[in-house]
């Protein structure tokens, strides 16, 4: 019998292998904004926040806020993309990466994972 440690890596281990296989399965240029959010080599939302929608073998984070009603919270989508662009802006303490301004993320991934959040 696996100990509760030995089940939480393989876990682990399980969502890093699918999400590698998923990132590798679509060209970078094709990925949706649903993939670039749930690559933990790139977006990464799900290391910080729950949202629906996340399969049983990843794990979703739980120390930002949960991405759900995200239309009603962010109506102008031009201040969601901001958020996503550079946190900083709007909370110079955050913990959440600056994927525009770092370069993490390009503006065409930028824009598909703010169509996939707002979605939300």
């Amino acid at each position: 019998m696996r100990t509760r440690a030995q089940r939480v890596l393989a876990t682990f281990l399980l969502a890093g292998l699918s999400a590698a296989a998923f990132a590798a399965d679509t060209p970078k240029a094709e990925r949706t904004g649903k993939e670039i959010a749930f690559d933990r080599s790139s977006g990464n939302c799900l290391a910080c926040h729950a949202m629906p929608g996340v399969p049983d073998a990843i794990s979703a984070g739980n120390i930002a806020p949960p991405l759900i009603a995200m239309k009603a919270r962010y109506p102008d989508r031009a201040k969601l993309r901001a958020q996503i662009w550079d946190a900083t802006v709007n909370n110079p303490q955050t913990s959440m990466p600056p994927f525009g301004k770092h370069k993490v993320l390009t503006e065409e991934e930028i824009d598909k994972v703010t169509d996939f959040i707002q979605g939300l």
